[in-house]
């Protein structure tokens, strides 16, 4: 789990060139649910319901890196790069 707190912190300091497959990485880390079936986005789940759709093409924009970073730890202040994930 450190490795997975440590990404967040590297993705929240420079939310640029991030690949999908990053991403996909860390919500099978913490268990957030994924679909890549067919589409050209990848949508990952909240077990809260909320949901948001990524563009799977490289490299990944920074607004959805820090809108994922923002859900992922639950608040966008965590200053200390800690996950505040409650599944």
């Amino acid at each position: 789990m450190v490795q997975a707190d440590k990404t967040l912190t590297k993705m929240r300091r420079n939310p640029r060139d991030w690949r999908i497959e990053d991403l996909k990485g860390l919500a099978d880390r913490y268990g957030i649910l994924w679909d890549h079936e067919g589409t050209s986005h990848v949508v990952f789940r909240h077990s809260d319901g909320e949901h948001l759709s990524v563009p799977a093409s490289r490299p990944i924009k920074p607004p959805y890196i820090k809108k994922l970073w923002n859900s992922w730890t639950g608040f966008e202040g965590n200053s200390h790069g800690i996950a505040q994930i409650s599944l």
